[in-house]
């Protein structure tokens, strides 16, 4: 074997190592780091515009304007990011989609996080757009519950994260009856959602949605209600889908 033909081969050989590396190095990015930029910046887009719409509609009240404004916002950023990330958005969200078998195990911390961060960025972009004034008459957008209402608000924010995560799951995860419509769906379920119980809890049914403004604009009164009643809602909706509506894949029952 001539010189010539062993640098050949060996110029071969290191290029098809760095190839294999560089693609290693992309499928990690693609696999690991993009999805939790993607839930980072489309929460934190998410929470901004959640939390302008009520600092923006203080003055004229009602229900309609943040309705629409979440369910848009959305509906838009799951069409968006949902290729990348699964468009969760909501720690809610994703341990449901982790139970009912839509993610691995080692994304569900680093999506809380990532969607925390979020929160608290959107939360701190409305702060920075907004007049004092304005900003804390609505307390930046973020909810209060009645304290004489502790047991209704928490239920209420049990059932209307219910339905938002039996949307997510059947429209998105369950193989049987996933959609192309998901994303409309699930903004047009916020919507509907924000409309019946805006009055009793805030319909939050997020709580990267309640941690991001508690953080900015301090108010941490009962906030424990906007982790518990979600958290409870999507496991709920993991024990209808795991025991009776889901697909033959994640049916743990009667297979």
């Amino acid at each position: 074997m001539s010189g010539e033909e062993t640098k050949s081969e060996v110029f071969t050989i290191t290029e098809e190592v760095e190839v294999r590396q560089t693609s290693k190095k992309r499928c990690m990015f693609e696999k690991y780091v993009q999805p939790c930029l993607a839930e980072l910046f489309g929460t934190g887009l998410f929470v901004f515009v959640g939390c302008a719409s009520v600092v923006g509609n203080a003055e004229a009240g009602g229900v309609i304007q943040p309705a629409v404004a979440h369910g848009l916002a959305l509906g838009v950023l799951i069409m968006v990011f949902g290729q990348i990330s699964g468009g969760h958005f909501n720690p809610a969200v994703s341990l449901m989609a982790y139970l009912c078998g839509g993610m691995e195990l080692h994304l569900l911390l680093p999506y809380i996080m990532a969607q925390m961060l979020g929160g608290m960025a959107g939360a701190g972009l409305t702060k920075a757009i907004y007049p004092d004034s304005a900003y804390a008459a609505s307390l930046g957008g973020s909810f209060a519950a009645a304290p004489e209402a502790l047991a209704e608000t928490t239920l209420a924010e049990v059932i209307m994260t219910t339905f938002l995560t039996t949307v997510v799951c059947m429209g998105a995860i369950n193989t049987k009856t996933s959609s192309p419509w998901a994303p409309l769906c699930i903004g047009l379920t916020v919507t509907a959602n924000i409309c019946a119980g805006a009055v009793i809890s805030g319909a939050c049914m997020n709580p990267a949605r309640a941690f991001g403004p508690a953080v900015v604009a301090n108010h941490w009164d009962h906030h424990w209600i906007y982790w518990v009643g979600p958290l409870c809602g999507a496991l709920v909706t993991v024990s209808f889908i795991r025991l009776l509506l889901g697909d033959q894949k994640t049916r743990l029952v009667l297979k």
